[in-house]
């Protein structure tokens, strides 16, 4: 359990999946107590800084030129108006400001602004993330020296299941950009999506992908797929809440050192869902009024939540240039 590998087989990670709950939520909660305060939730608010017309056919976003999903599209923002977001996110309480663009990749014409942004969110003293779609090295260097600290990219679901979902972008695309993301020095953000009609050990082979690159992602975003209408996926059956407890779980076990986020679908949780989950070894959500384009528990209802769990929320060390995190060892020996 303490030994930090890259070499996962479907058949562990199944193994894994498969045990009785109450085994998986002991053996994922205890890593987590080894390398995190257990009691602490990074905040981060995300921001759809262009939206809509997307080029790629994704069976799950309402932004696809695809899908006729009645979303009103939108430009470019203007900088100031996204730096203001972002002051908003911080007087709410959020260390991380996540910005993301409904573009296959981002044009030339429109870097400048989008560098602009990052550095002038990184001089209000929060971490930046972009989400922007495939980069080149150029476009992956200019971001690194803008000081863009995460890029998310996820692989969304296994391989085998991938081409079910897109057609216009293949798996090897999404690994390509990934690595150019880490070439360049900076952080990864990077997970999936479950609910999209996948099996089993298309959520197992997702979880092993992510788990056996070459670096784990220091964020692993879990997203439990937002129906909507108009889109191919809007009349899927609902995932069992237990395999989404299961998928956060796994995902602890696999990846021991990274942020784990519950993040699209929330809204749909009970309070007591995201508390196994928080249990299970999530450390991380989204807040605010929107996930780009769909809905987000009220703020005040997850400060609520956290006050009735005793957890709190991450603190940003501005001397520091990044978050203040509590030293996870302290929290370990009840478990041990």
């Amino acid at each position: 359990m303490n030994e930090i590998r890259h070499n996962w087989s479907l058949q562990e990670v199944t193994q894994l999946f498969d045990q009785p709950m109450n085994d998986l939520l002991f053996q994922a909660h205890t890593v987590h107590r080894k390398f995190h305060n257990p009691n602490e939730v990074q905040v981060s608010t995300l921001l759809s800084i262009k939206t809509g017309a997307c080029p790629e056919d994704c069976k799950y976003c309402p932004q696809s030129a695809h899908y006729n999903t009645g979303l009103e599209k939108q430009k470019l923002m203007e900088v100031e108006k996204v730096i203001e977001e972002a002051r908003r996110a911080k007087e709410a309480g959020a260390t991380r400001f996540c910005m993301g663009a409904a573009w296959r990749s981002p044009p030339v014409a429109d870097m400048p602004y989008v560098l602009d942004m990052v550095k002038q969110v990184k001089e209000m003293g929060m971490e930046t993330c972009m989400t922007l779609g495939m980069l080149s090295d150029e476009q992956t260097a200019e971001l690194a020296d803008a000081g863009l600290d995460y890029y998310n990219h996820n692989l969304d679901t296994s391989p085998e299941f991938y081409d079910s979902i897109i057609t216009t972008r293949n798996y090897q695309d999404r690994l390509d950009t990934l690595s150019r993301v880490r070439d360049a020095g900076m952080k990864i953000c990077s997970g999936g999506i479950v609910g999209m009609g996948e099996g089993a050990n298309d959520r197992a082979g997702l979880l092993m992908q992510l788990a056996n690159l070459p670096v784990h992602p220091e964020s692993v975003p879990i997203n439990n797929l937002i129906k909507v209408e108009g889109t191919p996926l809007d009349d899927i059956e609902d995932l069992d809440p237990f395999d989404f407890v299961r998928t956060i779980a796994v995902a602890r076990i696999l990846m021991p050192h990274s942020q784990v986020r519950i993040s699209a679908g929330r809204d749909d949780m009970n309070d007591q869902l995201q508390a196994m989950c928080f249990f299970a070894g999530a450390n991380s959500i989204f807040c605010g009024e929107k996930l780009l384009t769909c809905p987000l528990p009220q703020q005040s209802d997850d400060m609520q939540l956290f006050e009735r769990l005793g957890i709190q929320s991450e603190e940003y060390d501005e001397t520091a240039a990044k978050p203040r995190r509590k030293e996870a060892a302290l929290f370990y020996d009840a478990a041990s």
